[in-house]
């Protein structure tokens, strides 16, 4: 066991977050994000954030529409069948008030292998002979970013080369995605910061080892001993996490795979009132300014929270009403 704790508090894991940090997530479109962390980084006014991320989601909808972010590198963003595209990424895009690099999904996902296994870049033939290699839609390069200044941001967006080793033609070489953050949303973290996650776990080891620093929010910590009965089920080691914070609810209105369901009724409110900045202004008034994390959950109630909280049995809700031909 460690001297140091790891347990910080949720607005101590977002002072960790400085203005320019290049973040990182856990998780898929509507599930296990960092939403309480997310919301903390609101009210503290965090600036040009650069969020470089497998796929997005609500989280980042938050954040671009609060004015926190400065670059989003993605391939994607929405929030499933409660609202299909990132209004508030498209609204500051179309303002120009913020800067897009596109890369495809698979792209993004051997950006952050790379990255972890500490290579500068990864070979693929994703994408090729799409326009997404064109390079006037390089916008990092086009804003004069490639100029070394920063040693995470590549001074290339893309590079080809011919397969040498067995003549398999044209290679695209996509460069590592580094990040000074990551920050991840799961089920259960132990004392000393070894990860469990429930369901999927996506990318998170290695957008985790990808980044210089590991924040892991969870919904509940619990002693290592019993995290090392089955120790087959652990996703990360400890000594790869810097920081654990427990935030029930935590992920809401995102979903918690065996803990609580995707809040759908909250997206599609969300979805439907930001496509604006009075929208996004006023929904963020009542849902995240002047609040935290328990005054949040008190706001959503009882009632809700019990109507998203899953069966242990089936790991998903039982209260939920869902579709019907």
């Amino acid at each position: 066991m460690s001297d140091r704790s790891k347990r910080i508090t949720l607005k101590e894991a977002a002072e960790i977050v400085k203005d320019g940090t290049i973040l990182t997530f856990s998780g898929f479109t509507i599930w296990r994000r960092p939403m309480a962390l997310v919301y903390e980084l609101i009210r503290q006014k965090r600036k040009d954030l650069h969020l470089i991320e497998v796929n997005s989601g609500p989280h980042s909808e938050f954040l671009i529409g609060a004015g926190c972010v400065k670059i989003w590198e993605s391939c994607w963003i929405g929030h499933e069948l409660y609202g299909k595209y990132g209004a508030n990424l498209a609204r500051k895009v179309k303002e120009k008030e913020i800067i897009y690099e596109d890369y495809s999904h698979a792209e993004m996902g051997f950006r952050f292998l790379a990255a972890a296994s500490g290579m500068p870049f990864i070979a693929c033939q994703t994408s090729l002979g799409t326009d997404i290699h064109n390079p006037e839609y390089d916008m990092m390069g086009r804003a004069g970013l490639r100029n070394g200044s920063n040693p995470k941001i590549p001074k290339k967006k893309y590079e080809w080369t011919e397969d040498m080793f067995f003549g398999e033609g044209r290679q695209t070489l996509v460069p590592a995605a580094k990040a000074d953050v990551a920050v991840l949303a799961v089920q259960q973290v132990g004392e000393e910061g070894t990860v469990r996650i429930g369901g999927q776990y996506f990318t998170d080891p290695e957008v985790c080892r990808a980044a210089d620093i590991t924040i892991v929010v969870a919904e509940e910590i619990v002693p290592e001993e019993k995290l090392r009965h089955q120790a087959q089920l652990n996703n990360i080691p400890g000594f790869q996490v810097d920081y654990i914070v427990e935030c029930p609810y935590g992920a809401h209105p995102t979903g918690m795979f065996g803990y609580y369901d995707v809040d759908g009724d909250y997206l599609r409110n969300f979805y439907a009132t930001t496509r604006t900045q009075e929208g996004f202004d006023a929904f963020a008034k009542e849902w995240i300014h002047g609040l935290d994390h328990d005054a949040y959950l008190t706001k959503l109630g009882i009632p809700r929270l019990l109507t998203l909280q899953a069966s242990r049995a089936l790991n998903f809700s039982t209260r939920i009403k869902r579709g019907a031909k």
